[in-house]
């Protein structure tokens, strides 16, 4: 390893020089207190910044006890760093001077959820961060006294205030990582308490507005129904209540703009930890919940959609149900079956951004079209069946159909943003208006076997492993370009994740687009399951990181971590050629 002052003396040296002298600068150099790497040098000053990042030894950074005795206490207080750090490069970004991107100095940005991220890593010999800097040029000439400025006066400033203990606010860094504990205890106890989800008494769960998710000021607070009322006692903030939501069937209702909608998205985000004053850093969800909805023109491959699906007009197998371009009913279904493979125990529904012949059919309609016409079984006769026989819990957002208070456990009532228990009031109603009987098919567990396998072209097709020969070949080198939270593409491929709603960060799209780069390079084989695929690359997320899908010798910062759920997701809607 070089020393800085190595580096200052090849800083001086190539100055002046056309941009691409820039990249003899890559490798490692030791700056008292800290080493900083030099991993990637961008093309010019126009192109994507570099690649930097730093390293501080444990010993140096001397971090309390209580944020390094596990995983969960190290993610949390990466994250805490991680906004340290952002808020420090801040005050430095784009004061050295050049053209195109000189001068940036770039940290990822962290929004209300904590996410492990490759910004910022604790680990036990020591912290990590990386980010991205401009390297100043004047046109495409190297201007190597803005870029000492950067690393020798600024970022030092940054890394002294952001990673040594000793100049952190303790007090802060401790209330973040035991918030994350008494998050973690929760969760635990949802399972202990027979309970879907945890919203705490004086929650704030509306947001500043659609596209912020921060919370809203001056809001009405949550205030749990006595009778659905629980007590927990947790490690460090001791005695909390809220509305405990039980395992089964819930429902949600109420007028519109009263909360039900709100209620359910702060339910579906629940599955992450949040920061201390998001208003929502107590609604806890099970971890594996899964929001569905209907998604019309979705790739669906080889899935086993018979308990909602049957016998469709074209004569279609719906054990093995393919499509281009999948229906609002055959997408829902699709879905659920594929949560249930992810092994989710708990769905998120809308009745609004449902396909509303799958999940209802009304008495009237029952009696226009008969039972033996119509192949779709509703979601109304599946959902009590999915609980008691699959162990998976529903919670649905309902405005306008009676039939669900037939099925449900427990129904809440949003009343201008307070919660109402009403599942007494509604089961007495239910007997005022008896729901006509549609008697569905024995339920049976969805059955699949479904492989991925690559064409010549390196696309990726799926199959019951029953289905006799597929083309094999080499794939071609793929590229992943992210289209924001939304998607990315993979080679020719387009991803579409717009109703993945759970993914809430461009870093989360970005690492499930290495993940299936990873996969489709190296793991498709025509032999491995879908399932087996997506545990694969999630065994080894949690036991390597990210860095372990990385191309080359490290991994930079833009990379957040994502559910197990949504890496089946991501699987299930890579389109083949």
């Amino acid at each position: 390893m070089q020393s800085s002052r190595d580096l200052q003396n090849m800083l001086r040296s190539i100055d002046h020089k056309s941009y691409p002298a820039y990249k003899s600068l890559r490798g490692s150099y030791r700056f008292d207190g800290y080493q900083l790497n030099i991993d990637h040098v961008q093309g010019d000053p126009f192109a994507a910044p570099s690649h930097v990042s730093v390293f501080v030894a444990a010993e140096r950074a001397a971090l309390p006890d209580y944020a390094m005795k596990d995983e969960l206490t190290r993610g949390a207080c990466a994250d805490y760093l991680t906004r340290q750090f952002g808020a420090q490069v801040g005050r430095f970004s784009f004061q050295a001077k050049g053209s195109g991107k000189s001068g940036l100095i770039s940290v990822t940005h962290c929004g209300q959820e904590v996410l492990s991220r490759t910004a910022c890593e604790v680990a036990e010999k020591g912290i990590t961060a990386r980010f991205s800097v401009g390297f100043p040029a004047n046109g495409r000439t190297i201007n190597a006294r803005e870029l000492e400025k950067i690393l020798f006066e600024y970022l030092p400033v940054c890394v002294e205030k952001s990673f040594y203990y000793k100049n952190l606010d303790g007090s802060r860094l401790k209330a973040a990582v035991e918030l994350s504990e008494d998050q973690a205890f929760i969760r635990q106890q949802l399972k202990a308490k027979g309970l879907a989800a945890f919203v705490a008494d004086h929650a704030v769960l509306p947001r500043e507005s659609g596209i912020s998710s921060k919370p809203m000021k001056n809001s009405k607070e949550f205030i749990s129904p006595d009778s659905l009322r629980v007590t927990m006692d947790l490690p460090h903030h001791g005695t909390i209540t809220g509305m405990g939501i039980p395992e089964g069937i819930t429902l949600i209702v109420g007028g519109g703009y009263h909360g039900k909608s709100t209620l359910l998205n702060a339910l579906e985000l629940g599955v992450y930890n949040h920061i201390a004053g998001d208003g929502r850093e107590y609604v806890i969800t099970d971890e594996t919940a899964l929001k569905l909805r209907s998604e019309d023109g979705r790739f669906i491959k080889d899935v086993d959609i018979s308990m909602f699906i049957n016998d469709l007009p074209n004569g279609k197998d719906t054990h093995r149900f393919s499509t281009e371009d999948a229906s609002g009913s055959t997408s829902q279904a699709a879905g659920i079956v594929e949560g249930m493979e992810a092994g989710s125990r708990l769905f998120l529904l809308d009745e609004d951004t449902s396909a509303t012949n799958f999940m209802v059919r009304d008495a009237f309609m029952q009696s226009v079209v008969s039972p033996d016409k119509e192949p779709i079984t509703p979601f109304l006769s599946r959902a009590g069946e999915l609980y008691e026989k699959a162990g998976i819990s529903t919670i649905l957002v309902a405005g306008s159909s009676g039939a669900f208070f037939h099925i449900a456990d427990t129904v809440i009532q949003m009343d201008n943003y307070r919660p109402v228990n009403i599942t007494e009031k509604a089961k007495k109603l239910c007997e005022k208006f008896p729901l006509s009987a549609e008697k569905p098919s024995a339920f049976v567990l969805p059955e699949s076997h479904r492989i991925m396998t690559i064409d010549g072209n390196g696309a990726v097709k799926r199959r019951d492993y029953r289905t006799g020969k597929v083309r094999t070949g080499e794939p071609e080198r793929l590229k992943v370009k992210v289209q924001g939270k939304d998607g990315f593409a993979l080679g020719r491929q387009n991803v579409d994740l717009r109703y993945i709603e759970q993914l809430i960060d461009s870093e989360q799209t970005a690492a499930l687009g290495l993940l299936l780069k990873y996969a489709v390079e190296h793991l498709v084989d025509g032999k491995k399951t879908l399932p087996e695929i997506a545990n694969y690359l999630w065994e080894q997320l949690q036991k390597k990181g990210l860095s372990f899908f990385a191309e080359g010798s490290y991994i930079p910062g833009g990379y957040a971590i994502p559910r197990k759920q949504e890496i089946y997701s991501c699987l299930n809607r890579y389109r083949r050629e």
